[in-house]
């Protein structure tokens, strides 16, 4: 196995030493459950690249959007370039699942449009899992929906050897097998031609737009050679290759025709159970549904919607979980969830939603009782697949603190920067007080945020710091996307003092600009008042040594205590470190144009895999394609937009802007 070595210019500082090294030796004893409790700013991401390297094990990372995990992927492989960093999100540019609703009589077909660049990412997965140890796998929670049985997968590779004979026609049909269609003309991903004694090959796997091409004398493999699909050139002489499926969901034929076979033994016990129950019209419809997808699987080896076939094809019990992406690590893999205190409920929340979705289906006679068990794996399911895990969060939740044998704490940041100080005022008398701490930020060239609880508060606020003649701004839910991402430059560029809103603090916005932040309301229960929001709201002020949070309350509430006495710890910690070593926290200061032009940078590197991805799989010559092409990126641009990367919207924005520009719209 190729060992895992980071690259980077940086070395372990702070406390970042004892985290890689606590968590490293906690996972080479056997602790099935760590956490990593990090503050925000204090270098996690490099924390678990070092982890590892030390542990060397081939690691799962999993974030709760496609968003971070973009931006994971891209920081991992400037880690590690010389190990597979693989991307597996879902691949979707576009999705509207199959649904009936009861109520309107209205059946919802699959809808989806598929992105060719992220499925041939999440191909190349598990390619290299099969092929390789070092390998690091990128992933949202679609991780945890069913793929192709990796047994099957594996077992229907194609091993070519030089000196070996080989039979075209014989090969021409394994390859059909294995989903590989013959185009003697265009090479395209996932497809082979055969002219005279040369063989190409084009993997849907494949980084590089690479194939191979095996030459033969007569029926000998003289020569097995990898090359650019575009420019023709060699890039490697091989003396063995092997082919892996085009598709993950794959099916030896005899094994299709057994299938087929319980398939419609399945569809004659359904259909005369709809009709005892009298529902004639959804006995035929199902009969006639599944009688097509039966017919197609034995002529093609495929059907639209096999999925939802994939417990009689796989001959699994009713019940039994479906294979995964989990599936495909071995046993003694590292997996590490990023955000966890989010991503964990979301994996959690998956299997209710799709069973709710697919009973209507089967009860209205669309699908199979069967296709019940194609869907996500429960909360526990999940767990048992797992070999060891450590959580990574600056807000662990206490399941997870509970389930840790130990939890590592990494408050230092490089900068030296401090959490803030948090104060506690009554309510009576707050809008005075804060008219007067947001005067001494305008006078110190700094910035100040203001959190409600509603739009209608963020509304009259601003409507009454207007009147005050001071510049600021309110920011929510309703507010225009493009609108947003310019409220927000013109916070950080000066053009206003102060920005009111809801939630503003959600992962991925740095202001260090800001010194300020006023919690109104903070003792008021809920979640956006709870322990974990607090504790997140008050590290967003961390960014500027001058920090400072003020809530806003007419008593103190327990996650207000909890929250205040957290930061209190983490800051004496922080400035006894600070006092030992001989540093002074400093924010970095830079001209409000660096500033920006940094940030954009930023932006324009953190969207690249997604934009590279969207655009590669479209002609923009063609108006049906662009069409989708803009609807996809607008996607693209909104979900930014909801996580509060407005950068990264604005990103998109520009590319949506030049694309209608330069070929129509």
């Amino acid at each position: 196995m190729k060992k895992f070595v980071v690259h980077s210019p940086y070395e372990p500082s702070g406390d970042q030493p004892e985290a890689i090294n606590r968590l490293a030796e906690g996972f080479l004893r056997g602790d099935r459950y760590q956490t990593l409790k990090g503050v925000t700013g204090s270098g996690k991401t490099f924390t678990m690249a070092k982890i590892i390297e030390k542990v060397q094990r081939p690691t799962l990372i999993i974030s709760h959007n496609k968003t971070l995990s973009a931006q994971l992927y891209k920081e991992f492989k400037t880690f590690f370039p010389e190990n597979a960093v693989e991307y597996f999100v879902s691949y979707y540019d576009y999705y509207q699942p199959e649904a009936y609703v009861p109520a309107r009589d209205l059946y919802i077909e699959k809808d989806a449009s598929i992105n060719k660049e992220i499925d041939r990412m999440k191909m190349a997965a598990t390619y290299s899992l099969m092929e390789r140890r070092d390998v690091i796998v990128i992933a949202t929670v679609s991780c945890i929906y069913g793929l192709g049985m990796p047994e099957l997968y594996k077992s229907m590779r194609i091993h070519m050897e030089k000196g070996e004979t080989l039979d075209t026609h014989k090969l021409a049909l394994e390859l059909s097998q294995i989903q590989y269609t013959r185009n003697d003309m265009v090479l395209e991903p996932g497809t082979f031609r055969i002219k005279g004694d040369v063989i190409e090959i084009y993997p849907p796997y494949m980084e590089f737009t690479e194939a191979y091409r095996i030459e033969l004398d007569w029926e000998e493999i003289i020569r097995i050679r990898r090359f650019n699909v575009i420019s023709g050139e060699i890039t490697e002489e091989l003396d063995e290759t092997m082919i892996y499926p085009a598709k993950n969901f794959v099916v030896p034929p005899e094994q299709l025709t057994l299938a087929t076979d319980r398939i419609n033994a399945e569809m004659e016990e359904r259909v005369e159970t709809l009709r005892a129950q009298g529902k004639i019209l959804e006995a035929e419809r199902l009969k006639t549904r599944v009688t097509y997808d039966i017919e197609m699987m034995k002529e093609m080896g495929y059907c639209s919607g096999i999925e939802n076939y994939s417990a009689p094809i796989a001959n699994r019990p009713s019940g039994e979980p479906p294979a995964t992406l989990l599936h495909y690590f071995p046993d003694d893999f590292l997996c590490l969830i990023d955000e966890a205190h989010v991503t964990v409920p979301q994996v959690g929340a998956m299997y209710e939603g799709d069973r709710s979705r697919k009973q209507n289906l089967i009860d209205f006679g669309f699908r199979l009782p069967s296709a019940l068990d194609n869907r996500p794996l429960k909360y526990d399911e999940f767990e048992k697949k797992l070999n060891q895990v450590i959580y990574v969060t600056a807000t662990p939740r206490k399941e997870e603190v509970k389930q840790s044998t130990q939890v590592v704490e990494q408050l230092i940041r490089p900068t030296g920067l401090l959490d803030p100080i948090v104060e506690v005022r009554p309510s009576e008398g707050q809008m005075q007080d804060i008219y007067k701490e947001v005067k001494e930020r305008i006078d110190k060239g700094e910035r100040s945020l203001i959190l409600t609880l509603t739009k209608k508060m963020a509304e009259d606020l601003t409507e009454y710091l207007l009147g005050l003649n001071l510049k600021v701004k309110y920011i929510h839910s309703e507010i225009d996307t493009f609108e947003r991402v310019e409220i927000l430059k013109s916070l950080r560029s000066g053009e206003i003092d102060v920005l009111i809103g809801i939630n503003l603090l959600r992962e991925g916005i740095d202001l260090p600009e800001v010194s300020f932040i006023a919690l109104l309301d903070a003792d008021k229960i809920g979640f956006l008042r709870s322990t974990t929001s607090l504790i997140q709201i008050i590290g967003r002020a961390a960014r500027n040594a001058e920090g400072k949070v003020v809530m806003y309350a007419d008593r103190k509430s327990e996650a207000m205590e909890e929250a205040i006495n957290e930061t209190k710890r983490r800051r004496e910690i922080q400035e006894a470190f600070n006092k030992e070593h001989g540093i002074t926290p400093q924010t970095v200061k830079k001209a409000v144009e660096d500033i920006l032009e940094h940030q954009k940078q930023d932006a324009e590197e953190q969207v690249e895999v997604e934009l590279a991805a969207l655009k590669k799989s479209a002609n923009l010559f063609v108006p049906a394609q662009r069409k989708k092409l803009i609807k996809a990126l607008t996607k693209q641009m909104e979900e930014f937009a909801d996580n509060m990367q407005y950068e990264q919207a604005a990103v998109v924005r520009d590319q949506i802007l030049e694309i209608e520009k330069t070929y129509g719209k």
